[in-house]
């Protein structure tokens, strides 16, 4: 990885506005995924995974570059800046999170085949399918989980 050393460090409350324009970001360049939230309720979102305590940042160059939200065992969001995809960053938050914990979960959408893919390859299984009615976007999903033991690094 080029371009300075990442670090990993609990969100900040200031940080709500760059996590929010994260998931922005990525609703606004991903054809198959609908806007249903604004702008500004995204990073009201992302203040509230913040304020919980669920929310790790990755800086690159001292500037947030992508984030994992976590309840427990319970991924509820991933997302990358675009400049920081395909860099080992998200590899880093989750093997993070899989230091701290012996299990984790999260749901995936079924038309993003890369995070499926990713997923696969840090020893996530398939567990379940559903048909998109449980989440605000309507969209099908998958729900991936992890058992124990090292990564794949």
């Amino acid at each position: 990885m080029s371009g300075g050393a990442l670090q990993l460090r609990p969100a900040y409350p200031l940080d709500a506005g760059r996590i929010g324009a994260i998931m922005s970001d990525f609703i606004d360049q991903t054809d198959w995924m609908p806007r249903v939230h604004t702008r500004a309720e995204e990073i009201a979102f992302a203040d509230r995974l913040i304020a919980l305590g669920w929310t790790q940042v990755a800086l690159l160059e001292g500037r947030v570059a992508g984030f994992l939200s976590r309840d427990g065992a319970e991924v509820v969001a991933l997302y990358l800046a675009t400049t920081a995809r395909r860099r080992g960053i998200g590899r880093r938050l989750i093997e993070a999170a899989q230091a701290e914990t012996d299990r984790l979960s999260l749901w995936c959408f079924q038309a993003n085949a890369a995070a499926r893919s990713f997923y696969l390859a840090l020893g996530f299984h398939e567990a379940a399918r559903s048909d998109g009615a449980g989440n605000d976007e309507g969209l099908p999903d998958i729900q991936f989980l992890w058992q124990g033991g090292p990564t794949n690094a």
